[in-house]
C-alpha cells in the first residue's frame, strides 16, 4: 500500500484510481512524462483536470529533449525512406514544439 501525501493545496492524496493500458500507450505516456519533469501522478492528474503543465528547465529535461530529439531524427529518417507516419511521433513532435516554445529562459547546460 502506498503513503497518503499532500497536494499543493494541503489536500490529502488518499484515494487511488487504477486504469488499464496498452504497452504502446504506456511507451507514450512515459515519454511524455519524462518530458514534463513532473512525476507520473502529477502528470495524469493535469492530463485529466485539464491544467496547465509547466516544464522547468533543467539538465535532466534537456537531456530527455535531446535524446527525444534523437529519436524523432531517426523516426523522420524512417519516413523519409517511404514508410508511414505514426500519430504517436506526430503526437511526440507536438509536445517537444509545446515544451521549445514554452520555455521562458535561455539557459546553457551542457548534455
Amino acid at each position: 500500500m502506498s503513503l497518503k501525501n499532500l497536494d499543493c493545496n494541503g489536500r490529502w492524496r488518499n484515494k487511488t484510481i487504477a486504469f488499464r493500458m496498452s504497452p504502446e500507450e504506456d511507451k507514450q505516456l512515459e515519454k511524455e512524462v519524462k518530458l514534463t519533469g513532473l512525476t507520473k501522478q502529477d502528470y495524469i492528474i493535469r492530463r485529466l483536470l485539464c491544467k496547465d503543465i509547466v516544464v522547468q528547465g533543467n539538465p535532466r529535461i534537456y537531456k530527455a529533449l535531446k535524446n527525444q530529439f534523437a529519436e524523432v531524427l531517426d523516426e523522420l529518417k524512417r519516413i523519409e525512406a517511404g514508410q508511414n507516419v505514426n500519430d504517436e511521433l506526430l503526437d511526440i513532435i507536438q509536445l517537444i514544439a509545446n515544451i521549445m516554445n514554452g520555455m521562458q529562459e535561455e539557459t546553457n547546460y551542457d548534455i
